[in-house]
């Protein structure tokens, strides 16, 4: 997890005003519970917020980056930063019970020992583990805070969000999401402006499309889609590779049916005559004609239909290949 000054974070501008303004006052808060969708800064803000209660030479909105603490945080050495990551897939409640022994001694060296519990919707779900957890969360050690993230729709118990400040955070803005992804990755305008798009507002999760080259998957289906209908020989030959190419993909699969379900969305949308200015696909306008010369409003919701069909029989472990190519011919 990369060390990034505060001022540097993308968006959340509620969220880190309300974490300065905690500190100038002086009033750091024992536990807090960073809240939003995946992807938008919470675990790097948490870490920058370590790293700025515990700079020595700290400017009023960010920390220096230079003194002995911050490149501390920078190297991943800081010896009073502790991340609790899920030990199997789910914190322990003998991981809990050392932190609990660490916390009876007073920090190494900084001004705030703090303790990272990242993504506790899923690695805090077991009622015994959270309730080892609450005191120490209600009342925690001197010079200690203690933050944990989540996302919005997850799961979390209610003791455990009684005890801490919840700092809200919410998705990026689409600009923010694409302007970031053209400095991080190789990719077009185009294709940063889909990728900010569909993900939502998540840089996370648009870096994890764009990594998984799914978008260039989607865009040689619609492609070979629009170039077939099922009276050319090479069609069966063409959707065979594709089925076999999708199927491949395993349990990304579920992402490449969310992206296809998308481009359909702004198809529906177009049809209704609802102007270009909502769609999301902005690299496959190229095809949005001539799928709506082939479908009307009512061929797009079937194959929308389709799609949720197919979703559920994988769900029902059957045979993935065949799942896929009887979709794709749905799609003919």
């Amino acid at each position: 997890m990369a060390l990034v000054r505060l001022q540097s974070i993308l968006g959340q501008t509620q969220a880190k005003a309300l974490l300065l303004r905690s500190v100038d006052k002086g009033t750091v808060s024992h536990a807090y519970i960073f809240r939003g969708p995946s992807g938008v800064g919470k675990k790097t803000t948490a870490l920058s917020f370590a790293a700025f209660l515990n700079c020595k030479n700290r400017q009023k909105d960010d920390f220096c980056g230079v003194c002995s603490s911050c490149m501390k945080f920078a190297s991943e050495n800081h010896p009073d930063f502790h991340i609790m990551e899920a030990d199997g897939g789910s914190i322990k409640i003998a991981q809990v019970r050392e932190l609990k022994k660490t916390l009876t001694f007073p920090p190494f060296e900084a001004l705030y020992r703090v303790v990272l519990f990242p993504d506790i919707h899923t690695t805090m779900r077991r009622r015994e583990v959270a309730n080892s957890l609450l005191k120490t969360l209600e009342e925690p050690p001197a010079n200690t805070t203690i933050i944990l993230t989540a996302d919005e729709t997850g799961n979390i118990l209610p003791t455990i969000l009684s005890r801490g400040q919840i700092i809200r955070f919410v998705p990026l803005q689409s600009y923010e999401v694409s302007n970031k992804l053209q400095e991080l990755k190789e990719v077009g305008e185009n294709e940063a402006r889909t990728l900010a798009s569909v993900s939502g507002g998540s840089l996370g999760q648009a870096l994890f499309l764009a990594d998984q080259e799914l978008l260039n998957l989607r865009r040689l289906l619609v492609d070979g889609i629009m170039d077939l209908d099922r009276g050319q020989g090479e069609a069966v030959e063409r959707i065979l590779s594709l089925a076999e190419q999708i199927a491949g993909l395993k349990e990304r699969i579920y992402d490449f049916f969310s992206l296809l379900r998308l481009w359909l969305r702004d198809l529906i949308l177009l049809a209704s005559l609802m102007g270009e200015d909502s769609i999301v696909n902005h690299d496959l306008r190229h095809t949005y004609a001539s799928a709506l010369e082939r479908w009307d409003v009512s061929d797009l919701f079937h194959r929308l239909a389709e799609i949720d069909n197919a979703k559920k029989l994988l769900e029902r472990n059957c045979n993935r290949l065949s799942v896929c190519e009887v979709l794709l011919w749905e799609f003919l």
